[in-house]
C-alpha cells in the first residue's frame, strides 16, 4: 500500500491575480513611451533608425522623434525634447524594461540608473515600468506605432536621418490634429486645449 506524502497532493498553487491596470485620470499623469524600428523598406541609405513616441494615455497627444540609436543617450534626449514641447506638464512616465530606458533586468548594472532614469530623478517626474511581457500595459503607444506604420511609413521614403526628421516633424504636427473616436470625435489637440481652458 502506498504511504501518501503530506503535501505532496491535494494543496491547490495560489494563482496569481494580477493586479487591475491603473488608468490615468487626468492629461499629464501617465505617459507611456517606446521605441519603434523605422522600417528598413523606406530607408533609402540602408542605415538603422528608431523613431522615439511619447502618448498621453488621457488626450492620445503624441510626441516622436527619429534617431539613430536605441541608446539611454537618445531616451534621455528624447525626454528632454518632450518636455520642451508637451503642452501640459508631466507627472509619470511610463516604459517598458528595454536598456534604452533602464538596466533593471542586468545582473550587473541593475543598481545603477540610466541616464533616461537619471533625467526623470532630476526633474521629480515619477517613473514606471510595466511588468515583462505585458506589452498590453503600454497599448495605447503600441497602438498609434501601428498608426504611424499605416499613416506615415507606408508611404515615407527617406534619404538620410536629416531627411527622415523632417518628414515626421510634419507628420508629427498634423496627426494630434486628427480627431479619434475614443475621444468622442475630438483631436488631441482639441481635448487638451480643452482641459487647459478650466486649469
Amino acid at each position: 500500500m502506498a504511504m501518501k506524502l503530506k503535501g505532496a497532493k491535494g494543496k491547490k498553487k495560489k494563482t496569481r491575480k494580477p493586479k487591475p491596470y491603473q488608468r490615468a485620470e487626468y492629461i499629464g499623469q501617465k505617459v507611456q513611451m517606446d521605441v519603434k524600428h523605422v522600417p528598413t523598406e523606406c530607408i533609402v541609405n540602408g542605415r538603422k533608425y528608431y523613431q522615439f513616441t511619447a502618448v498621453d494615455e488621457c488626450s492620445r497627444w503624441t510626441y516622436r522623434e527619429m534617431y539613430e540609436e536605441q541608446s539611454t543617450y537618445s531616451a534621455k534626449n528624447f525626454l528632454m525634447k518632450l518636455i520642451t514641447h508637451a503642452p501640459f506638464p508631466i507627472r509619470m512616465i511610463q516604459t517598458d524594461n528595454g536598456t534604452e530606458f533602464t538596466n533593471s533586468l542586468m545582473v550587473v548594472k541593475a543598481k545603477h540608473k540610466t541616464l533616461f532614469e537619471q533625467a526623470l530623478l532630476d526633474m521629480g517626474i515619477e517613473y514606471h515600468r510595466i511588468r515583462i511581457a505585458t506589452p498590453r500595459h503600454n497599448g495605447k503607444v503600441e497602438r498609434q506605432h501601428r498608426i504611424d506604420g499605416e499613416r506615415f511609413y507606408s508611404k515615407l521614403r527617406m534619404f538620410s536621418l536629416e531627411d527622415g526628421r523632417k518628414q515626421l516633424a510634419d507628420y508629427q504636427r498634423r496627426s494630434n490634429k486628427i480627431w479619434k473616436p475614443c475621444l468622442g470625435m475630438k483631436s488631441p489637440n482639441q481635448v487638451v486645449e480643452q482641459y487647459l481652458g478650466v486649469m
